[in-house]
């Protein structure tokens, strides 16, 4: 009985009410024919209510998404279908799908009577400026019937994940120092000794060319090894993203680190495709692991890195930490996408160049983000200024960012730093 009240509306109360109010007033006046009245609006709600209550609804939902990463500003099209499961049809369906505030308003839809074993597609389209990972669903249906006097309600338990990357940017090819690539056997070898990613040689099969056997790693192994001389050799690039709450400025989608963010996720899927295996650490010393390689290919695919900084928060700690400057995978291009540069940081750099075939830097003019500052008008080198010159005097590759600045250009202007430095620096000098 308390859930047939439960599922009353306010109409359906109202007739509950006043179907007492009649029946009382019947009853003190001596009237019958108002009694008849009463017992009617009395009856019909608890007896609709009774009867939407104990039917056996049986709804399948089946949700699809595409796609199910997109980048901000991009829309996702959501696809649900309905089905009534049970013998008995339904009524009226009110649909309300929960969503994030950052996806939109909750979408609503009324569907139809729908008779058994029938089907009702609904679709719709989310956007988000926000990055992150956001749950759609549940789904809400409410059934009512055809007098709005009962309405039940039942909610799927099922969700759908989809993740919104930082937008990604076309960034010009740019002269690349330090970087090695190549197939074959002549290719150039980063360690000394053999490694899982520096796998050069296979099994024997029937067919091969006997000139392709590996002498020394057969005696090795005991069985014929072959070289994979079909095995592109992949160059390596590290991107560095401080992502230090203390060292950018800002909120929200204009902040110094929503800018460092899309200029890291630009310069990863731009490296990507121009052949690179690219990893992301982060000021915490994180390692978020991105590879494109498949069957010696180079697909440019950089979903987990992606998603990696999507789901990026700002940190609050002091210094930087250097755990992973300890691996051995770190030789190779380095990138780094810097806010404030503080004095104990630049130990730190400079050990992050030294392990590095070439060291190129996008550093962030955060007082330009700071709108209570005043504008220095390049009359006077900056914070961002003074970090440049210091980073250059320690052989990194380095410019400056301000708000505004389109990240295609910041990206050609650190190509012409590179190659004017290489210019500038005489034949006998330091190897970039």
């Amino acid at each position: 009985m308390r859930a047939v009240l439960r599922a009353l509306t306010t109409r359906g109360r109202a007739f509950v009410s006043s179907g007492v109010t009649a029946v009382l007033c019947a009853w003190v006046l001596d009237l019958d024919d108002l009694a008849r009245v009463g017992a009617l609006l009395l009856a019909l709600p608890l007896l609709t209510a009774f009867a939407t209550t104990r039917g056996r609804h049986r709804l399948g939902l089946v949700r699809t998404v595409q796609p199910t990463r997109v980048a901000t500003g991009q829309p996702a099209r959501v696809h649900l279908e309905l089905s009534n499961e049970s013998r008995t049809p339904t009524g009226l369906l009110l649909l309300e799908e929960q969503v994030p505030y950052a996806l939109g308003v909750r979408p609503r839809f009324v569907v139809d009577r729908m008779g058994s074993r029938w089907r009702r597609s609904v679709t719709y389209t989310l956007r988000s400026d926000v990055r992150g990972r956001y749950t759609i669903g549940p789904m809400t249906v409410r059934a009512t019937d055809p007098f709005g006097l009962v309405e039940l309600e039942r909610t799927f338990a099922s969700t759908t994940r989809v993740v919104v990357t930082p937008r990604v940017h076309p960034l010009p090819p740019i002269p690349l120092t330090g970087m090695w690539t190549g197939s074959g056997d002549n290719r150039p070898r980063a360690f000394a000794g053999g490694s899982a990613e520096d796998v050069t040689v296979r099994e024997y099969r029937r067919g091969d060319d006997l000139r392709r056997v590996h002498w020394r790693a057969s005696a090795h192994a005991g069985e014929l090894m072959v070289r994979r001389e079909e095995q592109p050799w992949q160059s390596r690039a590290t991107i560095f993203l401080d992502n230090r709450a203390h060292v950018h400025r800002g909120a929200g989608l204009t902040s110094s680190l929503e800018y460092a963010v899309v200029a890291t996720a630009s310069i990863a899927m731009h490296l990507a495709q121009r052949g690179f295996r690219v990893r992301l650490i982060t000021a915490d010393g994180d390692e978020a692991s991105a590879s494109w390689h498949e069957q010696g290919a180079v697909a440019p695919e950089a979903g987990p890195l992606l998603e990696s900084l999507a789901m990026l928060v700002p940190l609050e700690q002091a210094y930087l930490r250097t755990t992973w400057l300890a691996d051995s995978h770190q030789t190779g291009l380095l990138v780094a996408v810097l806010g404030e540069v503080g004095q104990h940081d630049q130990s730190v750099l400079s050990k992050m160049q030294h392990g590095a075939s070439s060291a190129l830097a996008l550093v962030l003019d955060i007082d330009r983000w700071a709108r209570h500052e005043a504008a220095r008008d390049g009359r006077a080198p900056g914070p961002a200024g003074n970090a440049v010159a210091l980073l250059a005097a320690s052989w990194w590759y380095a410019v400056t960012a301000a708000p505004g600045d389109a990240i295609p250009t910041v990206w050609e202007q650190l190509g012409l730093t590179g190659r004017r430095r290489a210019e500038a620096a005489p034949s006998w000098g330091r190897l970039s």
